[in-house]
């Protein structure tokens, strides 16, 4: 998710030694990814979100992502729309917080989220008319 200036929307994972990825988790039941992801970031962020695009569909194993895993998992990356809520951190996060393109922490959690994936997201957002990217 981005701000009105074009800021990315990112959490430190506190069961990733306070790290910092963007918003995200497992899909529930019953729900579908769109609507799992408005979720995660609400309950990571304090923010209400209306999901507009699947950006990346990426497999986890192919991406350079570690630790590796056991099993195969499809990450998808979506962008949403801010629609309310302000920043609340949950027993997941330690910290929510928007950067600019130049801003970007180095201490991410490499099991979630990859630099290169960060510059296709902010591309993704610079044009919303890229076409959804998938291995």
């Amino acid at each position: 998710m981005f701000d009105k200036e074009g800021r990315i929307l990112m959490v430190r994972e506190v069961l990733d030694q306070n790290k910092w990825t963007v918003p995200g988790g497992w899909t529930d039941v019953n729900l579908t990814a769109a609507d799992c992801a408005a979720k995660e970031v609400w309950e990571e962020t304090g923010y209400t979100v209306r999901i507009t695009k699947l950006a990346m569909a990426l497999d986890r194993t192919t991406q350079g992502h570690q630790p590796p895993e056991a099993f195969t998992v499809t990450k998808l990356f979506f962008l949403g729309e801010l629609t309310g809520g302000s920043p609340t951190t949950s027993i997941e996060t330690s910290e929510v917080r928007f950067f600019a393109h130049d801003e970007i922490p180095t201490d991410l959690s490499i099991g979630r989220v990859l630099p290169h994936q960060i510059e296709r997201l902010f591309a993704h957002h610079a044009t919303p008319t890229l076409p959804t990217e998938f291995d």
